[in-house]
């Protein structure tokens, strides 16, 4: 099916194609009323190509669902945590194909795949004192405190069996896991500092009241991302129960962490708002946060409430987003946006 005016003129406007007389490579785009499209090869395409740079895609000649306008073309990335069972085991060597071999792989498969879920519960800290020089005069407020006991509360009342709460090394994360591990006996504490606040990768579309240097991009994308493969992936063969895990940190990390399980681009992370003391989950993940709003154009005063995400990773490393934003567990009186 040739391509129509209208859609050549779409398509060069997104730098797909040069000109209406380069689309022959395109011809089959779009399909069954632009329902369904063909990935095209980056040999078809311009150098300078926006579609290209933004979505690189999947092998060519992939058929994918593209809606009414170019789409991503994205295809699931299996092994996103580098634990996909097949690609941990030795292929087995060349000619030496037989029933015991074979046998040897099954067996070495079935030991390298993950059978539990892991539950992460990643909470923003509560409100602390924005004005502080320093990491240490940036304390929880008595806001922050009751919010932080909200959380434990909360937490408490799910009644899941808690195996660890990792917290980042900052104070008001300090804290406010204090408080939250208070409501909690008996689940192990732990302290990184992998996952400090800081500045994941530079967002898209950008903002202007928020720019922060390249080298601090550099510098803090490398830690975040860190985090990210050390404390998201699938679970380990040996795990034999589902986890439920407490992650205490902070919006920028935890919205990086979500486009990054979901395999979202990255860049998309400040598109998310998030507010302190709600949580969300991922791997089974939920996050709390708590939201933050000017109450005084005089006073920096804020108001803070609970939002409950859930994404689940399950043993085949299969990621979905369950909630987003869940807030109906907050008083009325307490509901602000940001």
């Amino acid at each position: 099916m040739p391509v129509g005016a209208g859609k050549k003129a779409l398509l060069a406007s997104l730098g797909l194609i040069a000109s209406t007389g380069t689309a022959a490579a395109l011809a089959g785009f779009w399909k069954k009323d632009d329902v369904v499209a063909q990935c095209a090869q980056p040999a078809d395409l311009p150098a300078s190509s926006n579609f290209i740079h933004l979505y690189p895609g999947p092998p060519p000649g992939i058929p994918c669902d593209a809606g009414p306008g170019p789409s991503a073309c994205g295809r699931w990335e299996q092994n996103w945590d580098r634990r996909e069972p097949a690609s941990l085991i030795r292929p087995p060597k060349k000619n030496a194909e037989n029933s015991t071999t074979g046998i040897i792989k099954e067996n070495e498969l079935a030991a390298a795949t993950p059978k539990a879920t892991r539950n992460l519960f990643f909470i923003r800290h509560g409100h602390y004192m924005v004005d502080g020089i320093s990491d240490e005069g940036r304390m929880l407020t008595e806001l922050g405190r009751a919010q932080a006991a909200n959380t434990g509360k909360r937490l408490a009342d799910l009644n899941f069996p808690w195996t660890k709460l990792v917290h980042s090394s900052m104070l008001r994360a300090r804290e406010t896991a204090q408080i939250i591990a208070s409501q909690l006996p008996g689940v192990l504490v732990e302290s990184t500092d992998l996952i400090r606040e800081g500045a994941p990768i530079p967002p898209e579309p950008p903002v202007s009241n928020w720019r922060p240097g390249a080298q601090q991009f550099f510098e803090d994308g490398a830690r975040i991302e860190a985090a990210f493969r050390k404390f998201i992936h699938r679970a380990d063969p040996d795990q034999e129960k589902d986890s439920y895990e407490i992650i205490v940190c902070h919006a920028n990390v935890i919205r990086y962490f979500v486009c990054r399980a979901l395999q979202l681009p990255p860049e998309a992370w400040l598109r998310m708002s998030l507010h302190h003391a709600r949580y969300n989950t991922v791997i089974v993940v939920l996050i709390l946060y708590s939201a933050t709003v000017n109450r005084s154009p005089n006073a920096r005063e804020f108001l803070y409430f609970e939002f409950v995400t859930w994404v689940t990773i399950r043993p085949n490393g299969r990621v979905s987003l369950r909630t987003f934003g869940d807030s109906g567990h907050i008083p009325p009186h307490q509901l602000t946006t940001s």
